[in-house]
């Protein structure tokens, strides 16, 4: 498989995170203002629950920029990797922040339905706002996760599933709210509320499992590898890639890996057919932070080798 040609620089990726973020705040700030206040008018819980999620993606959006900030800072002697890996955390940070809104509107739900408090009747009012929230976080989501899956980053890519997953939530409250008005049954949107409530919890806790690969320095793409291992054979010289491991910091991969060379090569002509190696692989593969490709003599053996793949060890991984 081929990578794709559409590159980006570190400088773009930045500026393109930063203003997905400010269009994200933006976008939620109209949305959860225009939901709140028909949330109380029209005397909804259901849509107040779903203008209070959307003020959460504010945060969420605000976090994403300040992470954004930090992980522009180059390496320095404390952090000689950079500072990509904030990204990261930041997303496992939206998580928790998701998932304890989440839980007090389940809280506040459960309280309203046992102790009977079903308010008054929505109004329409409540239908019409929804149906433009609809409209609304399709657009964002589209947008971020565009924006996510170009810049390889994370947290967009969450903050937009979060944002889709808003998109079921406003569905599930129109649809609530509907059946609240036509059967004249206010209980019901309460009901929907906490319908609401756990679906972004469930949302919150797949964004924490989905984070975890990065900070266990896993890689779980078996077709990574093998763009790898395909580059690698296409270099005249480089033999046997081993020892290949990829770990990935704010969406760029970092890779190692060793080869084997001629025995009898000068070490000048041995890092020649390394530099190559490497310029081979960061063309195979997308937001490429680093590639150290360690050198050795052909048929080397090290008894002592810490794990890493091979294409044999690839092969019996997929059989």
């Amino acid at each position: 498989m081929a990578a794709n040609s559409d590159r980006i620089s570190t400088g773009e990726r930045l500026q393109t995170i930063v203003t997905a973020s400010w269009i994200g705040i933006v976008g939620n700030g109209v949305l959860a203002v225009v939901k709140l206040i028909a949330g109380f008018v029209s005397g909804s819980a259901a849509v107040l629950s779903d203008g209070i999620d959307s003020a959460l993606d504010i945060l969420t959006s605000m976090i994403s920029l300040i992470a954004a900030r930090i992980t522009s800072i180059p390496p320095d002697v404390h952090h000689p990797y950079g500072h990509s890996r904030a990204e990261t955390i930041a997303t496992k940070s939206l998580s928790f922040v998701i998932f304890f809104a989440g839980a007090q509107l389940a809280i506040s739900s459960v309280g309203g339905i046992v102790s009977g408090d079903a308010s008054q009747l929505p109004t329409l009012l409540a239908i019409y706002v929804t149906i433009v929230s609809i409209a609304g976080k399709a657009a964002l989501a589209w947008y971020k996760f565009a924006a996510g899956k170009r810049t390889g980053s994370l947290m967009l890519v969450a903050d937009a599933k979060n944002m889709r997953s808003d998109i079921v939530i406003s569905v599930a409250v129109l649809i609530g709210v509907s059946v609240t008005v036509w059967l004249e049954i206010p209980l019901f949107d309460r009901i929907t509320a906490l319908g609401v409530s756990l679906y972004i919890m469930w949302v919150a806790f797949g964004i924490f499992v989905d984070t975890n690969s990065e900070l266990m320095e896993g890689h779980g793409d078996p077709d990574t590898y093998q763009r790898i291992f395909d580059a690698v054979a296409a270099v005249p010289g480089a033999e046997h890639p081993h020892r290949t491991r990829i770990r990935t910091i704010g969406g760029l991969h970092i890779v190692d890996l060793d080869i084997e060379v001629d025995g009898t090569l000068s070490v000048q002509e041995a890092h020649a057919i390394a530099q190559i190696t490497e310029r081979a692989i960061r063309g195979a593969l997308d937001n490429v932070y680093d590639v150290l490709v360690h050198v050795e003599p052909l048929g080397n053996v090290e008894s002592a080798e810490r794990y890493g793949l091979s294409q044999r060890k690839l092969d019996e991984f997929r059989s």
